[in-house]
C-alpha cells in the first residue's frame, strides 16, 4: 500500500472529563475547533443503549482511557452518533464525519439506507461509516435482534443497503429482510453510498471479506499482527482492488502516570512513527486523554495535525 498524506482524526465520543454529558453542543463545538485546526475527520462511537455486563469487568484506572467491552458504567452517555452527524455537518464544511463504528444490525437496512443517505447529502459527501456488530448481548436483546446472528444480520443489511442506493426502485430477497420496489430517496452522493471502513479486534474471516468487498479503509481496535497486515494487502490485490488509496486508521497511544491526570502529547505519539512504517495514514486522538480545559482543543488539535505533517 503507497503512502498517503498523514491525517488527523478526533474522537467526540468519551470525551466527558472534557466535556460535560449532556452538553451535546459542546461535542459539536469540538468538531468545529478541529475542522479550524486542519484535522481531516470528526468520529463518533455508537451504542443505543447499555447493561450491567458493559461493567462487568470494573472500571478503567483512569477515567480518560478508551471504553472497552466490560469496561464501562452502564449509565455512560452515548448519544446517537447518526443525529450528532447531522449536527456537525450543518456547523462545518470540510472536515469528513466518521460514525466509526456503528452497530448495524439493530437498525433495519431500509430506514439506515435512508437515513446514511440523507447524511451523506447534508454533509456534501463526507460521511465515512464503519458498519459493526458490537459485543453487548444485552444491547441486541434489548431491541430484539437475535444477537446469535449479528454477522449474517450485518452481511445481509450492507447488501440490502447497497441495492437501495444503487437505483431505485430496488428489490431484495433474503433471510431477514424483504422487499420489492421500494424507492428509497434521497440517494447518496456516489452510487455505491457513504465510504465504508471496517474494524475489529483481529483481522478474522468475515471481517477480511467485508474489507474486500466493501471496505476503503481498515480500522483495528489494537494492533494488528505484521501477518494481519500483510494477509489485507494480498487479499486487496488478488481482488484486484486499487490499494493506493485504501486508508489505514491507527492511533496515539496515551499512558497516565496516575489515575486522573492528562497524557502529554508527544508521548501518546510516540508509537506513531512505527504505525507509519507500517502503512497507517490516518490517526485517532482524543482529546480528553490529553487536556481538562476545552478552550485547549483547538491548539491540541493544530499541534497534532503539525506533528503528522513534520513525518510526512
Amino acid at each position: 500500500m503507497s503512502p498517503q498524506r498523514l491525517k488527523a482524526m478526533v474522537i467526540l465520543t468519551e470525551n466527558h472529563t472534557l466535556v460535560p454529558p449532556g452538553d451535546l453542543r459542546g461535542l459539536i463545538d469540538m468538531a468545529v475547533a478541529a475542522e479550524r485546526a486542519g484535522v481531516d475527520a470528526v468520529m463518533l462511537s455508537d451504542h443505543v443503549c447499555l447493561g450491567p455486563e458493559s461493567g462487568a469487568l470494573g472500571r478503567p484506572t483512569n477515567p480518560r482511557a478508551y471504553a472497552a467491552p466490560g469496561n464501562q458504567d452502564p449509565a455512560t452517555e452515548w448519544p446517537s452518533s447518526i443525529v450528532m452527524a447531522s449536527g456537525i455537518a450543518a456547523a462545518t464544511t470540510s472536515v469528513r464525519i466518521a460514525l466509526a463504528a456503528l452497530i448495524t444490525p439493530l437498525r433495519h437496512p431500509v430506514v439506515l439506507a435512508k437515513d446514511l443517505a440523507t447524511l451523506d447529502r447534508l454533509s456534501e459527501g463526507r460521511l465515512v461509516v464503519q458498519p459493526t456488530v458490537s459485543w453487548s448481548r444485552e444491547e441486541y436483546e434489548a431491541v430484539g435482534v437475535p444477537f446469535e446472528r449479528r454477522g449474517a444480520l450485518l452481511d445481509e443489511g450492507l447488501a440490502a443497503m447497497q441495492s437501495l442506493w444503487r437505483s431505485t426502485p430496488a428489490s431484495h430477497h433474503g433471510t431477514f429482510f424483504n422487499f420489492d420496489d421500494v424507492n428509497c430517496e434521497p440517494s447518496p452522493i456516489r452510487p455505491q453510498g457513504p465510504t465504508l471502513w471496517f474494524g475489529g479486534q483481529s483481522l478474522h474471516p468475515a471481517l477480511l471479506r467485508r474489507l474486500v468487498q466493501h471496505g476503503a479503509g481498515f480500522h483495528p481496535f489494537g494492533s494488528p499482527s505484521p501477518q494481519d497486515m500483510d494477509l489485507l494487502a494480498t487479499s486487496l490485490e488478488a481482488a484486484g482492488r486499487e490499494t493506493d488509496a485504501f486508508e489505514l486508521i491507527g492511533g496515539t497511544r496515551a499512558v497516565f502516570d496516575d489515575t486522573d491526570d492528562v497524557c502529554d502529547l508527544d508521548r501518546a505519539m510516540l508509537d506513531v512513527p512505527a504505525q507509519v512504517e507500517a502503512g497507517f495514514t490516518t490517526f485517532c486522538m482524543k482529546p480528553s486523554q490529553h487536556t481538562d480545559d476545552p478552550g485547549e482543543v483547538e491548539d491540541l488539535c493544530r499541534s497534532m495535525v503539525e506533528r503528522l505533517a513534520a513525518l510526512d
